[in-house]
């Protein structure tokens, strides 16, 4: 109880995003790009792997509604850091809440579980309903179920003046869940893209114009999750 306490969920205020999607250049010249840019970038944080499962309805709304381009749209996802396939003590279910070109992430800490050749959709059932969590949230994940389990090295960086924060992710990896057995024997790497985001208050959106157009790379709509759908199951 006095865990459940301390950890309450956290929300992170509506925020803009802008996206890039880099094909063919390697991390440390995209890295060498941000450490050069005007805005003095400089790493905060330190690199770690990031690990999710996203959950999705049997006929794919949120991956469809991501094609679509449908402003208002909310995303499931379980997510953790370290090892992917290992004893998950501290899981976070994550709620990406779109509500035009603005994002807020909701998060719940889950009861620890298991990655490994055991996880099943019902397991994953069984962890949402023993966490201390919101009934609607539950309720609203019971037409969900888990589709993808990703990977991918992140490294955090801040503009001198800490209006902008910016995450680079590669060395993508990620598998297809099935519903009941999963051996993951199927590894699917992305080695080729890195995937930039910059991260700010809307206050500073028109700033942030300038700041995106010092980068020589285009920006993307479509989300990691969606493209590993696409890839996946289309």
């Amino acid at each position: 109880m006095e865990q459940n306490t301390l950890l309450k969920q956290q929300s992170n205020p509506y925020r803009f995003e802008r996206k890039f999607f880099v094909h063919n250049i390697d991390r440390a010249a995209v890295e060498n790009i941000i450490l050069h840019h005007p805005a003095l970038f400089s790493e905060i944080y330190h690199e770690r792997y990031v690990n999710n499962i996203y959950f999705d309805s049997l006929e794919f709304k949120n991956f469809i509604d991501n094609i679509d381009g449908n402003m208002y749209r909310t995303k499931y996802r379980i997510r953790w850091y370290g090892d992917i396939f290992t004893a998950v003590e501290k899981p976070v279910l994550e709620l990406k809440i779109k509500k035009g070109l603005m994002g807020d992430k909701k998060s719940f800490p889950l009861v620890p579980f298991k990655v490994d050749i055991g996880l099943s959709a019902s397991m994953l059932k069984d962890v949402i309903r023993n966490s201390n969590i919101d009934s609607k949230i539950k309720f609203n994940l019971q037409g969900q179920v888990p589709v993808i389990l990703n990977r991918y090295k992140r490294k955090y960086f801040q503009s001198n003046d800490k209006k902008f924060r910016i995450t680079v992710d590669d060395e993508q990896s990620y598998y297809k869940i099935n519903k009941f057995n999963n051996t993951f024997l199927q590894r699917n790497k992305d080695s080729d893209n890195v995937i930039i985001e910059i991260k700010y208050d809307k206050k500073y959106d028109l700033e942030a114009g300038e700041i995106a157009g010092k980068f020589p790379f285009r920006i993307t709509k479509s989300s990691k999750y969606a493209r590993f759908v696409e890839l996946l199951y289309f």
